[in-house]
């Protein structure tokens, strides 16, 4: 980078998303997610009324127009604040990789507006990492389609204005799997889930902002494509390095969490006659959870730097995924330990943090997926099966 990456716009970005996460997002967070409870529509309105769901939407249909490193920026104060509101503005904005003029037309503004939120039914229970093994089926009927099969993993799915569906429209080809794949976009009424498809939310130790759901469609009707008949994996895959960076962002607001409270609650408990922050010990652990979320942070905004200059790198996606994640793991562990008997409790953050964090890395791509990812750029591709 040539100049400075916090210039004087994202600084003031930067400010705006914080006091909200601070005085908006967390109070709520310390109340309802110890109690499973999901975002309230109240706070929904409040993102919406920012701007939130319109940051990556172009100006011409209602968005902000900002690129991936003003994203970043709000994503991180969000998900130091609760993780699950830093999720809710990529489901405005992202996986529409495909759309053609109607449908941006169509559902761009609304979506800029924070009022045409997605839920992705992409992942099954044998298509986890291997996304090309999909079995849910899609069949012509008619002027659309009826679609059948299992979901995993499809969170927000009750909540959302529309399912995006990923079913298998013509039969498998060994050599090449990932080929007649379709993405499907399903409306429906917000609260439900679509007639021909019913669900079960899946019992998560985190994540507690919504309900993650495993979603059965028996013979559920879909008339609109996104992108062209076969090949909706690239549908799929087309968003996968910002979403894959999104998760960095989370992952770095969730150990500055853990960081900051760790710091502030050194300075408050009192053993042995003394602030527990007086111990060499505990003030070098801090030092090194500090040392960790400034490097996470200084790769991803190279990424998003380069990204946003035309110059975007799966690779380093992957690298920033992997650092960010892994560090967060690590990071707000640290945190919750040094909060003692009490990090194990409900009545502190540190655990949500801890909780929140080990999701990071998993979704968006393990972090064995990512290090196959960066190997593979590396050293070339292996023969797999």
């Amino acid at each position: 980078m040539t100049e400075p990456f916090l210039t004087e716009d994202r600084l003031a970005i930067q400010a705006m998303a914080r006091e909200f996460a601070m005085k908006e997002v967390l109070p709520v967070a310390n109340e309802l997610d110890p109690q499973h409870g999901e975002i309230p529509m109240a706070l929904r309105e409040k993102m919406a009324g920012l701007g939130f769901f319109g940051i990556l939407i172009p100006e011409e249909y209602g968005g902000l127009g900002l690129g991936l490193s003003e994203y970043a920026i709000i994503v991180e104060e969000l998900a130091r604040a609760w993780m699950s509101v830093a999720s809710l503005i990529a489901r405005g904005q992202q996986f529409t990789a495909g759309f053609d003029a109607d449908q941006r037309a169509r559902y761009l503004p609304a979506m800029a507006r924070g009022e045409f939120l997605s839920a992705f039914a992409l992942s099954e229970a044998e298509a986890g990492s291997d996304v090309a093994n999909l079995s849910c089926r899609a069949v012509p009927d008619g002027d659309g389609w009826r679609i059948t099969g299992q979901k995993m993993w499809c969170t927000f799915a009750d909540g959302s204005d529309y399912l995006q569906v990923f079913a298998r429209t013509e039969p498998v080809d060994p050599a090449h799997r990932s080929r007649g794949v379709t993405c499907f976009l399903m409306p429906k009424q917000r609260g439900t889930l679509p007639e021909g498809v019913t669900g079960t939310p899946v019992r998560k130790i985190g994540y507690h902002g919504w309900k993650t759901w495993e979603l059965a469609f028996d013979g559920a009707w879909a008339s609109e494509i996104v992108g062209e008949p076969g090949k909706g994996f690239r549908i799929a895959m087309g968003d996968l390095d910002t979403a894959r960076i999104h998760t960095a962002a989370r992952a770095i607001g969730l150990a500055r969490g853990a960081l900051e409270d760790s710091i502030a609650y050194a300075g408050e408990r009192v053993q042995f006659g003394r602030p527990i922050g007086v111990n060499q010990g505990l003030r070098f652990t801090i030092a090194d959870m500090a040392a960790q979320v400034e490097a996470a942070r200084a790769l991803m905004y190279q990424v998003c730097t380069a990204v946003d200059a035309g110059q975007p790198s799966p690779t380093q996606a992957s690298m920033v995924k992997l650092v960010a994640s892994e560090m967060a793991e690590r990071v707000t562990s640290e945190g919750l330990q040094i909060h003692g008997g009490a990090g194990y409790t409900t009545d502190f953050p540190a655990e949500r943090y801890w909780r929140d964090a080990r999701l990071t890395k998993i979704f968006e791509g393990t972090s064995e997926i990512q290090l196959r990812i960066i190997s593979d750029a590396l050293l070339g591709r292996t023969d797999r099966a």
